[in-house]
C-alpha cells in the first residue's frame, strides 16, 4: 500500500450565524499518505493529530503529510488532517472511503469536539452537521462559481482557549436573530441567490467576542463588504476572516482588506476527502 495518498480539503467553519453547524469546504488540501515521507513532506508521529486518527481506524506503520492549510488560522487543519489520516487508514484495511464516512465521521467528530470542520472536509461542497448527521447544501450554478477570500493576519488562535471566552447563556432576542440568518444563509443557496448571502453571516453569538480580539478583523469584514462582497465572517474561532463574492471581483475584494493580513482567493471544493 505504499503510495496510497489520501487528499482531503480544508474547511471554513459557522459560515456566520451557523455556529457549530454549518462547514465550508475549501480549495486548500493536505495530502497524507503510508510509508516513508517524499520529499517536501512531513513523517507523522504518534502525537501528531493525524497519527492519532490514523490509529483510531486500525491504521498502522509509517505515515507523511504535506499540507498547505494554515495551522491555528480557523481553516480546519487539525479536521482536515484527521479526516484525511481516518480515511487512509480505511484504505490501508482494503475498504472504499465512500463505504466508511460514517466511521471517519464518528472518530474524527470525537477527536476534533464538534463535526462541523471535519464534516465539510469529508464530503466536500457546503454541510450542515445536525445531531451527528451530515446535510448537504444544494450547489447551484451561480455560487458554485463563487470566489472564497480569506484574509488571515499572522497570528494564530486556540478553538479551545476560544470557547472559553463566550457566554454561557444567550438572550432570547440573539438566538432569534441566528435562527433567522441561518436560514437566510442556507436559501440563499437553495435558491442560487446570491442577493439572499447579504446579512445572512450576521452573528449574535459568538463573533461579537472573538472579532474583537484580533486586529484588523473587524475592518476586514466592513472593508470586504464595501469593496462587494456579499457576506464575510470570523472562520472557525478565527483569526482568518471569510467572504465570498462573484468571481469577477475577488481581486478588488481581496486588495480592500488590511495590511496587516495577507489574502488567498479560493474556491469552494465540491469533492470532499478521495483517494489520489
Amino acid at each position: 500500500m505504499t503510495g496510497t495518498i489520501v487528499r482531503t480539503p480544508a474547511s471554513s467553519a459557522n459560515l456566520g450565524a451557523g455556529f457549530d453547524v454549518f462547514g465550508m469546504a475549501l480549495d486548500l488540501y493536505a495530502d497524507v499518505g503510508l510509508g516513508d515521507s517524499p520529499q517536501g513532506a512531513e513523517q507523522l508521529d504518534e502525537q501528531h493529530p493525524g497519527r492519532t486518527a490514523f490509529a483510531r481506524l486500525g491504521g498502522d506503520g509509517p505515515m507523511w503529510m504535506r499540507c498547505n492549510i494554515p495551522m491555528a488560522r480557523g481553516l480546519g487543519f487539525s479536521g482536515a488532517v484527521r479526516v484525511g489520516a481516518a480515511a487512509l487508514a480505511v484504505v490501508q484495511a482494503g475498504r472504499q472511503i465512500s463505504s466508511a464516512v460514517d466511521d471517519i465521521l464518528e472518530a474524527t467528530t470525537e477527536l476534533e469536539g464538534h463535526g462541523d470542520n471535519v464534516a465539510a472536509s469529508l464530503h466536500g461542497g457546503i454541510v450542515a452537521f445536525v445531531d451527528d448527521r451530515v446535510i448537504p447544501f444544494r450547489l447551484g450554478p451561480v455560487l458554485s462559481a463563487a470566489s472564497f477570500i480569506a484574509w488571515v493576519p499572522d497570528v494564530t488562535t486556540s478553538t479551545n482557549a476560544s470557547r472559553r471566552s463566550l457566554p454561557d447563556t444567550v438572550a432570547r432576542v440573539d438566538a432569534v436573530h441566528n435562527i433567522g440568518r441561518a436560514t437566510q444563509f442556507a436559501l440563499a443557496f437553495a435558491h442560487d441567490d446570491p442577493d439572499l448571502l447579504r446579512g445572512a453571516a450576521d452573528d449574535h453569538l459568538h463573533q461579537a467576542w472573538r472579532v474583537p480580539s484580533v486586529a484588523g478583523a473587524g475592518a476586514a469584514i466592513e472593508a470586504g463588504g464595501a469593496a462587494g462582497a456579499w457576506c464575510a465572517w470570523l472562520s472557525g474561532s478565527g483569526p482568518t476572516v471569510g467572504m465570498l463574492c462573484d468571481s469577477s471581483i475577488a481581486a478588488d475584494v481581496a486588495a480592500s482588506l488590511p495590511a496587516n493580513g495577507h489574502t488567498k482567493v479560493l474556491r469552494i471544493d465540491t469533492v470532499g476527502a478521495h483517494l489520489r
